[in-house]
């Protein structure tokens, strides 16, 4: 089936102005905001913004990420760029191409975390950089709008595809302006991120590792292999592994409390060490504790800065403004500086090349790392949290323990209203002449003596996210969220 299939009304797409293009990437319905001719004009107008002379191209495991990967290939070739075919890969495997072969540009077809009628877009030009609105993206969407207008002939993509099918890895199929290669980066890609870690600390490990319907699961497959030919003594526990297109397991969304389930009742089964979940395109890794439980990625964000900081004392840490008294405390005890930056990728990578930071960290489970491009990756993190429960001996759950206790927090909470603008005025008004910090760096932050929250809007959405955190006081955490719960539900 090809997305053609799905009868898509180009009258209406052209209304929706091009819906799919979001704020830091390319996110849309299947047949309604994203199709194939949407995805060839973008390899089009990709091509004619930045110029470039190779393009790196990966997709996920979506059912329909193959043909959009290959419409965004003959985009791109159409207008003189050579492309290179990294097969199905993770986000994160696009960032490393991207800067691993000195290329120009870089995208991931992914629908990450959304459901399975959904499909998109993650762009990176030359050393992995990222494009976002500010950074190229609206060009990108403009071009693509006036590229909508020209013929895309069905039959001469057809064929297209029938001779990308025929290269073999790394074969080359030579056009008369650009070239198409199959290249597979995943050896070098695994040695770079287990070059976070010393493997030979490792000690015995059992690691239940659930790969969301199998996108990660030919990376675990790398590493096993490499853990084997190094005796490294840690065990893969493998569920979800194998790649399955129609998301027999559900949603890849470790965010959602439904889909725990299954990783939590492994670890307990198998009585491993610790739990490892990834989302659909895996540049976000979620964590459990032996005992099965799931560990809010704001205290990962806290553990990870301390393990920079007592490598590297006196370095930079990046967090986002939802939660973040814990990671400051940490930073501050160890000697390094903890640096404000507003929410999403595209700000923290940019913060951190600024700031020289070695590491970023957002409560969402998105962790950044400067010897990784800048870039986020779900697989570096879990890898430096098994160095650490082996080298001290101390089990995940102990290691979080007591900033848990020390930071309690709401995790994000999601609020969907009719005018949220005017939802956030009143949570304003009512508590602007207490706070002791108000700031607007993203959404609205205020602190008060001993507790804190952030309220955000939705780029995408008429929701309201928030988050709360307290000082050593459960109770109060508990307290203030249902405070502002109850004035952002109350009738409009």
């Amino acid at each position: 089936m090809t997305l053609f299939d799905l009868k898509t009304n180009m009258a209406e797409i052209n209304m929706q102005n091009l819906s799919c293009f979001k704020a830091y990437d390319i996110r849309g319905k299947l047949g309604t905001e994203l199709d194939e001719h949407i995805a060839f004009c973008i390899g089009r107008a990709f091509a004619k913004h930045l110029s470039p002379k190779k393009v790196a191209l990966g997709a996920d495991v979506r059912a329909t990420s193959e043909q959009l990967k290959l419409a965004l290939a003959f985009g791109l070739i159409s207008e003189g760029v050579s492309v290179i075919d990294l097969g199905m890969t993770g986000t994160e495997e696009v960032y490393f191409a991207a800067q691993y072969l000195a290329i120009q540009g870089a995208i991931e077809v992914t629908a990450s975390h959304n459901p399975i009628d959904y499909n998109g877009m993650k762009l990176v030009r030359e050393d992995a950089r990222p494009i976002s609105g500010d950074t190229g993206l609206i060009e990108i969407k403009q071009l693509t709008a006036a590229l909508l207008a020209e013929p895309f002939v069905e039959a001469d993509f057809a064929q297209f595809c029938q001779q990308c099918a025929q290269v073999s890895p790394e074969q080359k199929l030579q056009f008369s302006k650009a070239s198409f290669t199959a290249v597979s980066v995943l050896k070098p890609y695994v040695a770079k991120i287990l070059s976070f870690i010393d493997v030979t600390k490792l000690k015995p490990l059992t690691l239940v590792v659930n790969s969301g319907n199998g996108a990660a699961g030919h990376v675990i497959d790398a590493i096993e292999q490499q853990f084997n030919e190094q005796n490294i003594p840690v065990r893969f526990i493998k569920i979800h592994h194998e790649a399955d297109a129609t998301f027999p397991n559900g949603i890849p969304n470790p965010l959602l409390v439904d889909n725990r389930a299954a990783t939590s009742a492994a670890v307990i089964e198998h009585k491993a060490d610790m739990g490892i979940a990834w989302d659909g395109d895996f540049d976000r890794c979620f964590l459990f504790d032996h005992q099965g439980q799931f560990i809010e990625g704001y205290y990962i964000v806290g553990l990870l800065a301390a393990a920079f900081l007592r490598r590297h004392p006196s370095v930079k840490i990046i967090h986002d403004p939802r939660l973040y008294w814990n990671t400051q405390a940490i930073v501050s005890q160890l000697g390094g500086v903890a640096i404000l930056s507003k929410t999403g990728h595209a700000f923290i990578k940019e913060r951190m090349r600024l700031e020289d930071a070695i590491y970023g960290g957002e409560m969402s489970a998105h962790h950044y790392f400067k010897d990784f491009a800048y870039c986020d990756s779900g697989m570096i993190p879990w890898l430096l949290v098994a160095e650490l429960i082996s080298t001290s001996g101390v089990s995940l759950s102990k290691q979080v323990e007591d900033m848990i206790n020390d930071y309690p927090s709401s995790g994000e909470l999601n609020f969907k209203l009719h005018d949220p603008e005017s939802k956030m005025n009143d949570i304003e008004t009512k508590y602007k002449d207490i706070a002791s910090v108000i700031d607007y760096t993203d959404g609205l932050s205020m602190e008060f003596a001993n507790w804190r929250f952030n309220l955000r809007l939705s780029n995408t959405e008429s929701v309201l996210r928030l988050n709360v955190e307290s000082n050593s006081d459960y109770g109060l955490m508990k307290m203030k969220t249902a405070e502002i719960e109850t004035i952002l539900t109350a009738a409009e």
